[in-house]
């Protein structure tokens, strides 16, 4: 039996490529068994399961950017979260140790490593993660998302391969009619990441009053995170637009389906998935990502005329406000913008990754 682990963590943009690599390995190998290393008590310990995978968590902690008492705690975690991981890869015995980023990779891939398991890492950014950048010297293979990612890595094993993203996310249809809202009215979604972005919420809300005067052919869709949802929510009930408030959507493809320009994040798997879709999009990097990445990101869409970009600093609701009404009002500018952001999408790379994997187990 071909058996696979795969360790990523900490945030979704690490935790659903795997998933989308995982589910293409088992399209081609339906006999192959996944194992998943994460962190304990990490988002991943809940969001891998529910999708029926199997999940063993290590203890690992990320070191803090400033020294202090907390270095003394995660300095115990890590060696503890190695130790665990090379037990369980020398018990699992792996084909190939697969590695998405987040700190959990670490001692996984350190394992891996010494016992000769053979590595490939998939990087969602354009600035790779300071994990992957060490780790990336023993992996067999490198996938990258763009070419400003692949200086970091050797060039003989490093591949442009764009972000795996799950089928279901660029094949959505109807997703108006399941969402309750218009079919005629032109539909903006506020994304600002599975807990909310409060700098997105406070400009949108900002923002309504000076897009009034489109009320009547624009509907929106916001994504608020728990703790501004009931103040969003009010500032939309009364307002004159149709709307889809909700702190959280389970459902992502819907939004998508339905979403006819979108104002988000810069994170790489929020952009992989737009682009798999096609969307033109308003793209908000985080300011405190790692390595200002997120910019970075945005930078890449924005130049291919995918995105407009806006910084976190320069937000304001009469600034979100003007770039969405010269976008609403130039309906060839969004067609375009589409156009471009498909072409940066690719749906089928979760499948090219998963050949790779197959590959290298084949080789060894």
């Amino acid at each position: 039996m071909t058996r696979i682990v795969i360790s990523g963590g900490g945030t979704g943009g690490h935790i659903y490529p795997a998933i989308a690599i995982a589910k293409e390995i088992l399209q081609m190998e339906p006999e192959a068994e996944v194992l998943f290393i994460g962190g304990k008590g990490k988002r991943e310990s809940r969001v891998i399961p529910d999708f029926g995978f199997n999940f063993v968590p290590i203890q690992v902690a990320g070191f803090p950017r400033r020294l202090s008492t907390r270095w003394f705690k995660v300095a115990l975690k890590v060696p503890m979260g190695f130790i665990k991981s090379l037990m369980l890869l020398k018990r699992f015995s792996p084909r190939i140790v697969i590695g998405t980023g987040g700190y959990v990779c670490g001692p996984v891939l350190l394992g891996a490593s010494l016992l000769h398991i053979p590595i490939l890492i998939q990087e969602q950014n354009a600035m790779p993660g300071i994990t992957n950048r060490i780790m990336g010297r023993w992996a067999d293979e490198v996938h990258v998302p763009f070419p400003t990612a692949a200086r970091f890595f050797a060039p003989g094993k490093t591949h442009i391969t764009a972000n795996p993203v799950r089928p279901e996310i660029a094949s959505a249809s109807g997703g108006r009619k399941k969402l309750g809202l218009k079919e005629d009215k032109l539909t903006i979604a506020l994304i600002g990441g599975s807990q909310g972005a409060s700098s997105i919420n406070a400009a949108a809300v900002e923002a309504l009053k000076y897009l009034r005067e489109f009320s009547s052919t624009l509907q929106i869709i916001h994504q608020t995170g728990d703790s501004d949802f009931s103040t969003v929510k009010k500032a939309y009930d009364e307002s004159p637009f149709e709307n889809l408030v909700q702190s959280y959507f389970e459902t992502m493809e819907d939004v998508y389906s339905a979403t006819d320009l979108i104002v988000c994040r810069a994170g790489a798997m929020t952009l992989a998935e737009v682009t798999a879709r096609g969307l033109p999009a308003v793209l908000i990097p985080y300011p405190f990502a790692t390595g200002d990445h997120q910019t970075f990101n945005a930078q890449v869409l924005e130049k291919n005329g995918a995105a407009v970009m806006i910084r976190n600093g320069e937000l304001t609701g009469e600034r979100l406000a003007n770039v969405l009404a010269s976008l609403i009002q130039d309906k060839e500018k969004l067609l375009d913008m589409a156009k471009r952001s498909r072409s940066l999408g690719k749906p089928g790379s979760a499948r090219e990754i998963a050949r790779a994997v197959l590959s290298i187990i084949g080789s060894h």
